[in-house]
């Protein structure tokens, strides 16, 4: 099983083992939020974009944000240098974001299973019953019951997009 597998199987037992309503939807290969809404039939503001943030502290110190937006907005860097208290925001490189979302570019789950990279979710995705996004597969993804995505991912809500 390839580790963009494992962690698709580890979130369905995750969701499962909590009792989250959920539906799985297959579709094309996409990665690319605009393309996959329109496979999905879900409307871009449904769409949790994810993206993992690099933000210095000081000289020496980095920490990572996932930073997970409407589909119809992007992550306001500054809003998350400010939220952290940092002196520089951007986006982490590839293989940063995969190591720590254990998930390839463009299948990033809005769920965080790393103790290095904090959750921080835009308000204004949480105002839909249902959030849609790639299941760490480019071809899977879920339509997971709003609520249920607070209570078992438990996010640091924040306005971060723009």
């Amino acid at each position: 099983m390839s580790e963009q597998h494992a962690q698709y199987t580890k979130l369905v037992g995750l969701l499962d083992e909590r009792g989250a309503t959920y539906r799985v939807i297959e579709h094309e290969a996409e990665g690319a939020t605009e393309a996959v809404s329109a496979l999905r039939g879900n409307t871009l503001e449904q769409a949790a974009k994810c993206i993992v943030v690099m933000v210095k502290i000081g000289k020496k110190t980095k920490r990572y944000v996932l930073a997970v937006v409407p589909g119809d907005r992007r992550v306001d860097l500054n809003a998350l240098k400010a939220l952290l208290g940092g002196t520089y925001a951007g986006f982490a490189t590839q293989e940063v974001a995969e190591r720590l979302s254990g998930s390839v570019s463009g299948t990033i789950l809005p769920f965080s299973f790393d103790p290095e990279l904090e959750l921080v979710v835009d308000p204004a995705l949480l105002e839909h019953e249902e959030i849609f996004f790639n299941a760490a597969r480019l071809d899977r993804s879920l339509a997971l019951r709003t609520a249920d995505y607070r209570e078992i991912a438990g996010p640091r809500t924040e306005a971060i997009s723009q």
